[in-house]
């Protein structure tokens, strides 16, 4: 109970701007699990952290997690991938609310498994996975190779409703994800962090070669 209390106090520690909340409503009337507030801070607060000047986002919802990156990095471009193409019409909205000029947002329509291997190596400062988590193991394969050395690969809802530390819990994509962890856990490649933050924010640093 102590827990539950202090997740709530940080998730509702920092007040979400106006145009987050709408989005956010847009993506609860959508059925969009979208990035809770606590994550979406971090998720500022990397892109602000590391000058973003180029972000890989793979599922772009109905923008929440977007607007935040552009909240922290006011300069960068955005490409955005998502198979649902009215939800990216809602990010679109959500964006051009918040002011964000065109010529900073790159929408690609399809699935990501399709799109991403024709992303450039190292092209991206930053790199967020928040889309479906049967291929998140593929995901974070190719968001590591499209991000810079030194660059962040951010995985988002990766304790998966705290049924990833359980062990009694079953199911092929809490197997994905618990070897997620395991893999990065000892990597030489990366350097990592896991923060209890929303449902659970996997971070990797590209380590240069």
């Amino acid at each position: 109970m102590q827990h539950d209390l202090v997740w709530k106090f940080a998730e509702d520690y920092l007040e979400e701007p106006p145009a987050i909340a709408v989005a956010r409503q847009h993506s609860v009337e959508l059925g969009i699990e979208a990035a809770t507030p606590g994550t979406g801070a971090q998720l500022r607060l990397v892109a602000s952290a590391i000058g973003a000047r180029a972000i890989l986002e793979i599922g772009t919802g109905a923008g929440v997690s977007g607007l935040y990156l552009f909240e922290g990095a006011p300069e960068a471009v955005l490409t955005t991938i998502d198979v649902e193409p009215d939800h990216q019409a809602h990010a679109r909205t959500a964006f051009a609310a918040a002011g964000i000029a065109a010529n900073r947002q790159r929408f690609i329509a399809g699935r990501a498994l399709n799109v991403l291997p024709r992303m450039n190596d190292g092209a991206y400062d930053l790199v967020l996975v928040d889309a479906d988590p049967g291929g998140v193991l593929a995901y974070v394969e190719h968001a590591l190779r499209t991000v810079r050395a030194g660059g962040v690969v951010l995985v988002d809802h990766v304790l998966q409703e705290g049924r990833v530390a359980d062990p009694a819990q079953r199911g092929d994509e809490l197997t994905d994800y618990r070897a997620l962890l395991e893999t990065v856990q000892d990597s030489a490649a990366v350097t990592v962090a896991l923060s209890t933050a929303g449902d659970g924010l996997l971070q990797l640093v590209k380590r240069g070669a």
